[in-house]
């Protein structure tokens, strides 16, 4: 079914919707606007995040692997409470996140004491089995082998169903499940945007590969030719966002009790913050520094060749080159006082 198809039998619920994302917008306005930050992208501001092709307004759709390293599915789901389109959680697994059903499970733990904590509205949790994509001996992405996952699938769905696109889908890990969506539906390709949380900065530029980056090399060639793609490759402390200090603010609630749970198992390297992708998104003044930049050959990984980055005016790929991590642990701490 052509995505032309899908416009001209569009549902009624969906015009709806449409008239929905205009209303929520105005309250995601007002509801952010006390997080760091006021919400009036397409102004002139000199907000640097206002340079993204997505921001608070769009559908997302998050896409990670365990769920107890950083603090994205939290805030993810705190940002829903708040009046943002999460639309779709899709889980895999990776070499540091082997276990797919463990994986599972806790994410589905998460938005459970989430539930139970008032946050309602939450999709569940979608397993997503699927492998490494695999180079083809053509070297031509028409001739790639798609997984079709669960994830894969889902992600197409949401694409060709929104009302407003671009659907923003926001990695934590591999970049699998959105290359084997741009495999199962091509013409997706102008209806979203990757923003991941992966690689470094290089110089002149960055790379494709740790963390996340170099978990399937043939996915990030894939999404950096074919799709809108946001790279963050900064980081910050994420440990600082639940300090012992403040431990007994959390709120008594299923979802309080989790993050207290949670905290000691917080990785304590800064590039296991996903959540940077989250917050570029929908936070206001998190993005101190974006480039433009353009794919310039590849790096030589174990797991395979990955793409480099040329910073380029004009370049086709944005890279989140700096952030404002204080500014991380206080929407943190907002959102909760807000929705508890």
């Amino acid at each position: 079914m052509t995505i032309e198809l899908r416009r001209e039998t569009c549902s009624m619920s969906t015009k709806v919707r449409a008239v929905w994302t205009s209303l929520r917008w105005m309250i995601i306005g007002a509801a952010l606007a006390g997080c760091g930050g006021t919400m009036d992208a397409g102004s002139d501001s000199a907000d640097p995040s206002h340079e993204l092709p997505v921001d608070a307004r769009s559908t997302l759709i998050l896409n990670n692997d365990g769920p107890t390293d950083n603090w994205q599915g939290e805030l993810a789901f705190l940002l829903a409470a708040r009046g943002v389109d999460l639309a779709g959680l899709v889980i895999n697994d990776s070499g540091a996140w082997p276990d797919l059903e463990s994986n599972l499970e806790g994410w589905q733990m998460m938005r459970a004491a989430a539930s139970a904590g008032g946050i309602e509205g939450l999709p569940q949790p979608t397993r997503s089995d699927g492998p490494p994509l695999v180079k083809p001996a053509s070297g031509d992405i028409a001739d790639t082998l798609p997984n079709r996952s669960a994830g894969a699938e889902l992600i197409v769905r949401v694409a060709l169903d929104a009302p407003a696109p671009p659907v923003a889908v926001i990695t934590g890990g591999r970049l699998t499940d959105v290359a084997d969506a741009y495999l199962i539906e091509p013409a997706i390709a102008d209806r979203l945007v990757v923003v991941a949380s992966l690689g470094e900065l290089s110089e002149p530029g960055a790379v494709m590969g740790m963390p996340n980056g170099e978990m399937d090399p043939w996915a990030d060639t894939i999404v950096v030719q074919r799709l809108r793609y946001v790279q963050v490759s900064a980081f910050y402390d994420q440990q600082a966002d639940v300090p012992s200090s403040r431990m007994s603010e959390l709120p008594k609630t299923a979802f309080g009790d989790w993050i207290a749970d949670k905290r000691s198992k917080i990785f304590d390297i800064q590039i296991a913050a996903d959540q940077v992708a989250l917050l570029s998104v929908a936070i206001p003044g998190f993005v101190r520094q974006v480039e433009h930049a353009t794919r310039a050959g590849t790096e030589t990984l174990s797991q395979g060749e990955v793409p480099r980055l040329r910073m380029v005016e004009g370049g086709d790929v944005w890279i989140v080159t700096s952030i404002d991590g204080d500014l991380a642990a206080r929407t943190f701490w907002d959102l909760l006082s807000e929705v508890f």
